[in-house]
């Protein structure tokens, strides 16, 4: 679990992590404890004792040398958690001679940690995506010419020549040219951004065409990529060191334990009889043992994490799960989350005397041989075949023109073409979210094209549905206030926070944090997202579109399509919560009782095993009903995470469209597929870089 419940040391680096699952030292020794306890089962069944004996003894060795340690440590730190209760249960256990029971608790207790730290070591290998946002070269303006330097190399002031399709290294000020940034890094928008002299620009942007100089601001250790990864890796921190609930049971009662065994031995051996009241002292330790609390958690969260995963809900761990189950407050990213991320077209107003087709060809054979966003719109709405324009030539920061039917034609922003007799309508598509472009045939406005990044159907019932179940609901988002305020108005959002980058995002989780009771969750899909969904106290990644950082930074992912799944994975937890709860209540209930009984000598060892053995039975039965998750109303149920291939193969989902789907080069998420796949073995994905196409579109985007 964290090391706040065993003591364990910090986690290694991201780079000193095994790959893959089953190379994880602990959850080999788990295993290895496992095939020991099943075959001492074995043999007692077939009556070798010795055999018996001997193997669950090793069982109770490989299991307890995954946590004991720890928790020795812990100790001498003055640090108690459920592992210490853990522990001294297994030695009570053994010494009293009941063996098997040692061993069990040691197995079910050493899985239940190695699996919890290692989902919480992996967060950070996701990381290492953001190292491909850097370039590996920087074009310096030196006062003898142009100079390339190392980015560790980069000093503030430096003026950055950054080409077109040139990733930006670091933050800095436009000094000379225009030209439209791929930000999605950054604020997580597939609309490129226009900037010219004196606009700031951020680390991990792409160029689209022409030369930029850009004097750097920061360091290329100090920028807004390094601000992401010190966020994600504070947060991770944070998290780690968080209490489970078990923790909060075992720091009273521990204590409570050792003083009364200790008294029990020492008053028996002043009054005489040491031996008896020593007993007596071991069968109080074994008495207070948690044994329905070291299997039924386990249990719950195996079955609770199994059913979420059977429909396409990844829940990294039993802490995940709990602090699930305590979310009071959820802030909803807009693009690729609330929204598809495949901008379309919504309207098109014609002007007097032309037709919308007509609009719509002489845009579409504009944008004929573009990969822009925008153009990927205009084209996925046309008629096919499409003609394709005559000497198509891209104007920077405004549109596109060329020749249609032999005559002049131009498609681009308002600014750039005037709208004329169309301004009204322009203003009413801008002020409902919109992006608009222009089109213009022989020198004449012949109509505009509104195109929207969609609301996913579903969103709308899942705000209403959030809202049911007593939870909060906030939008974060790096679009501009009037596209977030007119899209969270569809939804039913009224708390909007726009115009973000990816610390801002943070900041405000860390107010939502402050202001509200109850936990507070972050739902995202992107890079910009990470230093949210890591702050959040409990991160959920929109798993099947979303970025490996995302995936990797989140502790929940949500592999479906189908956004419902949010409201129904809360209360999933919060029932798995109370079940939880109800079980560590009967295991105390059960402490409470025996302990004093054990103390009198009323109850020997045989009896405190018997009900010890009992109460187990009730709780792994309550535990099970914890695998109880029905399928929504009318979507499809995903593939089971663990049929996913760890490769993509020829009959693997397609790509998504990517987060910038453009003409620029561009950071593609991994297939469908290779996503799955890659939480399984929670490692991260690698990042495809696509170079830029000889077409460029339109930056008709506002």
């Amino acid at each position: 679990m964290s090391e706040a419940c065993c003591g364990t040391d910090d986690h290694d680096t991201a780079a000193e992590q095994p790959h893959r699952l089953w190379q994880v030292r602990e959850l080999q020794l788990a295993a290895a404890a496992g095939l020991a306890l099943a075959a001492g089962f074995a043999a007692g069944w077939s009556g070798a004792e010795m055999a018996a004996t001997v193997l669950s003894l090793a069982a109770a060795a490989i299991g307890g040398a995954t946590f004991v340690p720890g928790t020795l440590r812990a100790l001498w730190r003055r640090r108690i958690g459920v592992g210490t209760l853990m522990t001294i249960a297994l030695v009570g256990a053994l010494a009293l001679g009941q063996f098997a029971e040692a061993a069990m608790l040691a197995f079910l207790f050493s899985i239940s940690e190695a699996l919890e730290d290692y989902s919480l070591a992996r967060t950070r290998q996701g990381l290492r995506a953001l190292l491909a946002l850097v370039p590996d070269r920087v074009w310096v303006l030196r006062a003898d010419g142009e100079a390339v330097v190392a980015p560790a190399e980069l000093r503030v002031g430096d003026r950055m020549l950054v080409r077109a399709g040139d990733r930006i290294a670091s933050d800095g000020i436009v000094r000379e040219g225009r030209s439209s940034l791929d930000t999605a890094a950054v604020t997580g928008e597939s609309i490129p951004v226009e900037v010219g002299p004196g606009d700031a620009v951020f680390a991990g942007s792409i160029n689209a065409h022409g030369a930029l100089t850009i004097e750097a601001t920061a360091s290329v250790a100090d920028n807004s990529l390094a601000k992401i990864v010190r966020v994600v890796e504070d947060a991770q921190q944070r998290k780690g060191s968080r209490q489970r609930l078990a923790d909060r049971l075992a720091r009273p009662l521990v204590p409570a334990v050792m003083v009364l065994a200790t008294a029990i031995a020492g008053v028996g051996a002043i009054l005489g009889d040491p031996g008896v009241w020593i007993e007596r002292a071991l069968v109080v330790l074994v008495a207070a043992a948690p044994c329905a609390l070291a299997i039924s958690v386990p249990v719950t969260v195996i079955a609770a994490v199994g059913a979420a995963t059977r429909l396409g809900v990844l829940v990294k761990g039993g802490a995940a799960l709990e602090t699930l189950g305590t979310v009071r407050t959820v802030a909803l990213d807009k693009t690729g989350t609330l929204t598809r991320n495949q901008p379309t077209v919504v309207e098109i107003v014609s002007a007097p005397g032309h037709t919308r087709e007509q609009v719509h060809s002489v845009a579409a054979a504009l944008e004929a041989r573009s990969e822009h966003p925008l153009a990927a719109a205009i084209l996925a709405a046309a008629p096919v075949p499409v003609a394709t324009a005559e000497d198509v030539i891209t104007v920077p920061g405004a549109g596109i023109e060329g020749a249609v039917d032999a005559r002049v034609a131009r498609l681009g922003k308002p600014g750039w073409i005037t709208p004329g007799a169309l301004s009204g309508d322009v203003d009413r598509l801008q002020d409902a979210g919109v992006t608009v472009a222009v089109v213009e045939h022989d020198h004449a406005v012949i109509g505009v094209i509104g195109i929207r990044d969609e609301l996913r159907p579903e969103a709308a019932e899942t705000v209403a549905a959030l809202r049911a179940a007593g939870v909060r609901v906030a939008m974060l988002t790096g679009d501009n206030a009037r596209t977030a305020s007119a899209l969270a108005a569809r939804v039913g959002i009224d708390d909007v926070h726009a115009g973000l980058l990816p610390t801002d995002k943070a900041d405000h989780i860390t107010r939502l944090r402050g202001e509200r009771s109850g936990t507070v969750a972050m739902v995202g899909d992107g890079i910009n997202d990470a230093p949210a969904l890591a702050t959040a106290d409990i991160g959920i990644a929109m798993g099947a579109m979303g970025t490996d950082v995302a995936i990797e930074t989140a502790d929940i992912a949500l592999m479906g399509h189908d956004l419902r799944h949010l409201p129904q994975a809360v209360a999933h937890a919060r029932r798995a919560r109370r079940i939880m709860l109800q079980n560590m209540g009967l295991s105390a209930a059960i402490v409470v009782s025996l302990v004093p009984l054990a103390a009198t000598g009323l109850l020997g060892l045989a009896t405190v095993v018997f009900i010890h053995e009992l109460a187990e039975v009730f709780v792994i039965a309550n535990g099970v009903r914890a695998a109880r998750l029905r399928p929504l109303p009318g979507a499809p149920t995903p593939q089971p995470v663990s049929t996913v291939p760890a490769t993509p193969t020829a009959q693997s989902e397609p790509a998504p469209t990517p987060a910038c789907a453009c003409c620029l080069p561009s950071v593609t998420p991994a297939p469908v597929s290779e996503s799955r796949a890659n939480l399984l073995t929670l490692r991260p994905a690698p990042i495809t870089v696509t170079s830029a196409p000889a077409g460029h579109a339109s930056d008709c985007c506002d």
